[in-house]
């Protein structure tokens, strides 16, 4: 039998949720003595703390030495066992489980010559399949019926039913072709948007329209699945942000939610479009002001009942990332502090190798640049920097170096600033993206730093607040990071903080 790491075994069983170790001991009641060696070592690997090998081995033989590959074996034998437990455990909260079980032991009845109890379940695995729009099954369920028939040599069956059989099957590979043909656009759309979040180069925006301006997006009709509908939807709404099309985001993120709640029963298979569905809604509703509706979004978020471990992780970042957007657009930088610490604290429970932890650096810079705490700021500025990446958010990078000018400035680190714009003028001149947005703020940080006190730098200040308002690209600079606010506060020498909320009650009043 092969060698298991301890560490592979280990991370296995720390991750299983309660109800799953509870079935695992059900599940190897009456197999084995209840004082078996697998069983003490997964009691032992069970226990919170870290793993102290020596000390498990010799609960686990009880002082006795071991002889040669016996405890490798003894952990092998144990990942096996906990694999096939936990798909019998998947098998009965999954549809999918469920279906392949109900084929697989059409196979098995199949091979015995029971051929009316196969038609029996498979009639059972029509209606799940039918239901939760596995066309993939039902595929598989017209091919054995036709089995079935041509192996009894039933032809009055198949002389009755051909030409049903025969539509069913062309109607599930047209459902499998529609669905795909959507998720060939969403995914267009969304790696263009993992890229750039909102598209300011005409090329980039005429490509994203490519994808969304054919007949497929002419009529939600055409979308002739739940799931291939919910795509659409998807898709469409990815595309009304990217586009700054803020009326049609929250429009058309209000009829997704809508669907999908429509049709509660999918929600128990698969909750990752619902997730993304309301996290986007957030977004929508924070971007016109809806801030009631973010708080009421937020909280259905939070109580979502996660799936699977992918689940758990996307409602911790879907939730935490929302609501510090909320916090930051609205000045509430104190709360924000708070809710990171929250945040940290949770994510603690996450494996370290999957859990995104450079997702947040870059929003903990900004809730500590509004606390004023900009050494703190700086440094998770810097670990976002650091953070091995390829096409994710390049106007995120760009914004970055901005950033970074900035928290220089307020340190007083006037002796590297020459230094990081021309490093930042470089890297934008690189990436091909120095608009005239990020042009102009170079040239003021220039000028920013030449001034000897507050009193030069003012003029400085207004000028490129007065000038700000006309550039585009600035709208969605605001939405990570408000400089409009940030030249208020130099201004009138209030807090960054005071100035973000006073902009949002004038924004509210207006």
């Amino acid at each position: 039998m092969a060698k298991t790491s301890s560490d592979k075994l280990h991370k296995l069983i720390q991750t299983l949720s309660p109800a799953e170790k509870r079935y695992f001991r059900l599940f190897v009641r009456g197999k084995t003595a209840r004082d078996s060696k697998y069983l003490r070592l997964f009691e032992g690997m069970a226990a919170a703390g870290p793993l102290d090998e020596v000390a498990l081995k010799s609960k686990i033989y009880q002082g006795v030495a071991v002889e040669g590959k016996k405890y490798s074996e003894l952990k092998a034998y144990l990942y096996d066992l906990l694999l096939k437990c936990l798909q019998s455990f998947d098998e009965q909260h999954s549809v999918e489980y469920r279906l392949n079980q109900l084929l697989q032991g059409v196979g098995v009845l199949f091979k015995r010559g029971h051929y009316d109890d196969c038609r029996e379940l498979l009639y059972r695995a029509e209606k799940l399949a039918e239901q939760y729009e596995f066309f993939g099954h039902q595929l598989e369920i017209v091919s054995w019926e036709k089995h079935l028939a041509y192996t009894q040599m039933d032809v009055d069956f198949l002389h009755k039913n051909l030409e049903q059989l025969h539509y069913r099957e062309d109607h599930a590979l047209e459902q499998i072709r529609n669905a795909a043909d959507y998720r060939k656009a969403f995914f267009r759309v969304y790696t263009s948007i993992k890229r750039e979040a909102t598209q300011r180069g005409e090329d980039r925006l005429a490509q994203l329209r490519q994808a969304v301006h054919q007949a497929a997006f002419s009529d939600p009709g055409l979308a002739t699945s739940h799931k291939a509908r919910v795509t659409y939807y998807r898709t469409l709404n990815l595309y009304h942000y990217a586009a700054a099309e803020y009326a049609d985001f929250y429009d058309t993120g209000q009829k997704m939610i809508a669907l999908i709640e429509s049709q509660p029963h999918f929600l128990k298979e698969n909750i990752a479009d619902y997730i993304a569905a309301l996290s986007n809604l957030i977004l929508s509703c924070g971007l016109l002001g809806k801030y009631q509706e973010v708080e009421l979004a937020l909280q259905k978020l939070r109580h979502l009942h996660a799936l699977t471990e992918d689940d758990r992780q996307k409602i911790h970042r879907q939730y935490f990332t929302n609501l510090f957007v909320l916090c930051i657009y609205t000045g509430e930088f104190e709360r924000a502090r708070q809710e990171m610490l929250h945040c940290q604290q949770e994510a603690a429970a996450f494996d370290p190798h999957h859990y995104e932890t450079a997702s947040f650096y870059f929003q903990y810079c900004v809730i500590c640049f509004g606390c004023n705490n900009f050494s703190l700021a700086l440094d998770y500025l810097n670990q976002w920097l650091n953070q091995p990446r390829s096409v994710d958010r390049e106007d995120l990078q760009s914004l970055a170096r901005m950033l970074s000018l900035i928290l220089h400035f307020e340190i007083g680190n006037l002796v590297l600033l020459e230094s990081l714009l021309r490093s930042a003028t470089r890297f934008m001149q690189k990436k091909n993206r120095l608009f005239e947005l990020e042009r102009r703020f170079i040239h003021f940080m220039a000028e920013l730093m030449r001034a000897a006190n507050r009193a030069e730098q003012l003029p400085f200040l207004q000028k490129m607040q007065a000038e700000l308002h006309g550039l585009p690209g600035a709208k969605s600079l605001l939405q990570t990071l408000d400089l409009e606010a940030w030249l208020e506060s130099k201004i009138t020498g209030r807090s960054f903080a005071t100035a973000v909320r006073l902009k949002r009650q004038t924004d509210t009043a207006g």
